[in-house]
């Protein structure tokens, strides 16, 4: 049974409220303005030298905003793959797997990200 008081505090079935809702329209606001940047980088750099391109994301500022959309793409899309998998898978086990896979799968592509442009900004 939902009291008047656990709606107003957010807390329903799953005592989590609308946090995950939260979180998924915060990412996505901070995605806006930062795949902005990534289009207007690649559009930017087409046709330049590999070194040109290299030159660029081993700037400070290129360096840490690229990073901040990685970690809020792969935040978002975790917490995506989240909710379409428990809303529409149904069977216990399969659903377990599936969420320990998207969240595998969300870490791997955030560190194997993050590493590319560490090794391109310190110059490895």
């Amino acid at each position: 049974m939902v009291t008047p008081l656990k709606r107003v505090r957010g807390l329903g079935a799953a005592h989590s409220g609308t946090e995950t809702f939260w979180r998924q329209r915060l990412t996505a606001v901070a995605n806006i303005p930062l795949v902005i940047f990534l289009v207007l980088s690649i559009v930017g750099h087409v046709g330049a030298s590999y070194g040109e391109v290299k030159a660029y994301i081993a700037n400070t500022i290129v360096a840490v905003l690229l990073l901040a959309l990685i970690l809020s793409a792969a935040l978002h899309m975790r917490i995506g793959l989240r909710e379409i998998i428990e809303d529409y898978i149904h069977a216990e086990g399969c659903k377990v797997v599936s969420l320990m896979l998207a969240t595998f799968y969300a870490a791997i592509v955030g560190i194997a990200s993050t590493l590319a442009i560490l090794k391109i900004s310190f110059g490895s």
